[in-house]
Formats: C-alpha cells, structure tokens, sequence
C-alpha cells in the first residue's frame, strides 16, 4: 500500500522525517507545525509530497498541522536562541553536583514549552536531581538526553582528517553501519589514526564511497593473480581503483620489470 507524505526537518536536526500532509498543499522550503510524540514542534519542508510504501513508515505517521505564521516562526528562532543561552548555566550546575556528563548543547521547541539537554557521559548517571533543579529554574518541561560521539560531533563540529568540516556537522552524516570492511574494500591503511573521524568512530566518508569500490572491485583483477596483456602474461602485483588501472609485473629468470595497463586492456 502506497501512502502520501512529506519530508521534513526539525531546526536542530540533519535527518528528515516522514509527516502526513494532511490535505495541505506543501512546498519545499515551507515552515509547517506538526504533531510530534513529543507536542507540536515546527519543521521546515524539504521534499514535497510523494507516495511510499507503508513498510518504510513507522506507523503511526504523524500528521502535519498546519501552516506556521510569521511570527511563531520569528518566536522560534528566538526561543531557540533563548534555549542556547542557557548553556553555560546547566554546565555550572552540572559541575556543582559533581555528575559525571558533558553537556554538549541546549535546544528549545518552537514555543518553549520543553528544553532538550544533550549531554554524553561514559556510564550511566542518575540526572533525577538535576532535571527537577532544572524544571524549577526554567519552568518548563526538561528533557535529558544522552548521545553518542557520532551525535556529539555533529553538533559540535570540527575539521576532520581531510582538513574540511566534519560531514556530519553539514548535514551530510551517514546513518547506516559503517564497518572497518569499507576501509579493506578501499585499500585503506586499517591503523585506527588513519581511518577514525573526531567522534573516534569510523569515518563516515567510507560508507559515502563505499558502492562505487564495491561496484569496481566486480570488474578488477585479484591481487597475485595472472592476467594475460599485449606484452604476454604477467602478475598482479596493485589495481588503482579510481583510475581502472593495473599495474602488472613481468618476471623472467634474469629480469622483472612492472608496467600499467587499462582495465580495459587486459584480460583474466
């Protein structure tokens, strides 16, 4: 069964969810209200409405309310800013009770009506204390919530191994499983230093390149096997992935001698 839906953003987030349109003729780019597990929150419409199955929905899919005015998308904006000032504060208090977590950052739904406090710790911490303490000083709704080091760093950000900004901090993350086989599929060196983000996790690029080396492995030779060329037989001895090209060594009793060839010049 195909279902009708939009895709949308939340302001904090990089990921886009599934929200039924509700009749509403929505466009890319449009603030709209919706209805949340959480309460009413607003997003921004990044891909207008399209027809999926319903096995790729969590049912059930919430719907979109209505569209957002001006001014609760202006109150939104300083309500967030309000929420981020907060910051420092929850760090010094965190810090007097001794809890052993990181803030990491402090977000506020469009109408304030809940805080988010995203916070990484190593073990578990018991934040019952804090959260009352935090209810009391900000009357309102507080919501602790502990990420990983992916999440982590991609709120704060940074410069990643290839000297840009870390992916994820632009919203180009990686959500699916990113496994150390990538890296082998690569040739990449597996010295954790070489192949591990800020967040110390895998990097997220190798699962971005990961279906083209996959798709090109199909067609290259094994290393050490033979392939025959037009200067006769010889070894496999590198394949460079991105070139298609193979670098091939002639040995004779009295000589060895290495040369590269095309993919598409050789046979095996």
């Amino acid at each position: 069964m195909q279902i009708e839906v939009i895709t949308a953003k939340f302001a904090h987030g990089n990921n886009g969810y599934y929200f039924s349109p509700n009749g509403l003729e929505l466009k890319k780019g449009d603030k709209v209200l919706v209805e949340t597990e959480k309460g009413k929150d607003i997003v921004t419409v990044v891909r207008e409405k399209e027809e999926v199955s319903a096995d790729q929905l969590v049912e059930p899919i919430k719907n979109v309310v209505r569209f957002a005015s001006e001014e609760e998308v202006q109150t939104a904006l300083e309500n967030d800013k309000k929420a981020e000032s907060y910051l420092p504060e929850i760090k010094e208090m965190v810090k007097k009770r001794k809890l052993e977590m990181k803030i990491i950052s402090v977000e506020g739904n469009y109408n304030l009506s809940r805080i988010t406090v995203n916070f990484t710790a190593e073990n578990r911490v018991d934040f019952r204390e804090l959260v009352k303490e935090l209810a009391e000083k900000f009357k309102t709704r507080i919501e602790l919530r502990q990420i990983g080091p992916r999440d982590a760093t991609k709120v704060l950000g940074g410069i990643g191994p290839c000297g840009k900004v870390c992916c994820c901090n632009q919203g180009l993350d990686y959500t699916d499983h990113v496994s150390i086989k990538m890296a082998k599929n690569q040739s990449l060196s597996l010295n954790p230093n070489s192949i591990s983000g800020l967040c110390g996790k895998l990097l997220c690029c190798l699962a971005f390149e990961n279906p083209y080396y996959v798709e090109v492995l199909k067609e290259m030779p094994k290393l050490n096997s033979f392939v025959k060329t037009a200067d006769g037989e010889g070894k496999v001895i590198y394949c460079d992935l991105i070139k298609k090209t193979v670098s091939v060594r002639f040995q004779t009793e009295n000589t060895s001698e290495i040369k590269n060839f095309d993919l598409k010049d050789i046979k095996f």
